[in-house]
């Protein structure tokens, strides 16, 4: 998929290098448990190319168009965890910090969007955060999604401090509601 400024498209074994130094950055991972190895961001490509094979879709890896550098992930996953709105399809996206408010994540999910909602016909999308991650809840707004709810993240244990998530999610018949007739 291409927008005006990137590329979502399958990964490349030259993506591995700058997406476990992206993963290793306290900065890009300061809303996860912990900062990724490179064997751990390793086993999380294969895990991304499993999930496309195995539904069609996935966490596209973004590179720019005006010059292939690799910015990170954007796109769509099946959450690997049960809470009372799975199942589900969250949208989501990482980026390396030079790549931060330039627009790249909005404007690669409003990609990964159309292509859920027009392609995989989907009917709601989440996405979910901790609350103190204003950066990702200002895209999922700019994206069109509505604040739903909190919940605690059932992967993290009870105490944990990024435990406690906000839910924001976006249904098809208000995707439809905006496309032009």
């Amino acid at each position: 998929m291409e927008t005006s400024r990137l590329i979502l498209r399958q990964w490349c074994e030259s993506d591995l290098d700058p997406f476990a130094k992206l993963n290793a950055d306290p900065k890009v991972m300061q809303y996860f448990p912990a900062t990724l190895s490179y064997e751990q961001t390793a086993q999380m490509v294969e895990r991304i190319k499993t999930h496309f094979d195995e539904y069609g879709f996935g966490l596209w890896a973004v590179e720019l168009k005006e010059d292939a550098q690799f910015v990170g992930f954007i796109g769509l996953a099946v959450p690997r965890f049960t809470a009372y709105f799975t199942p589900c399809i969250e949208i989501g996206w990482r980026l390396a910090v030079p790549f931060w408010n330039q627009g790249y994540a909005s404007e690669g999910a409003q990609a990964a969007l159309e292509f859920g909602f027009n392609e995989c016909n989907l009917d709601e999308v989440v996405s979910f955060t901790v609350p103190a991650n204003r950066a990702s809840r200002r895209v999922m707004e700019k994206i069109g999604m509505s604040y739903i709810d909190n919940f605690d993240h059932p992967a993290l244990e009870d105490g944990d401090p990024l435990k406690r998530h906000v839910l924001y999610r976006f249904c098809k018949t208000d995707w439809d509601a905006r496309q032009p007739n």
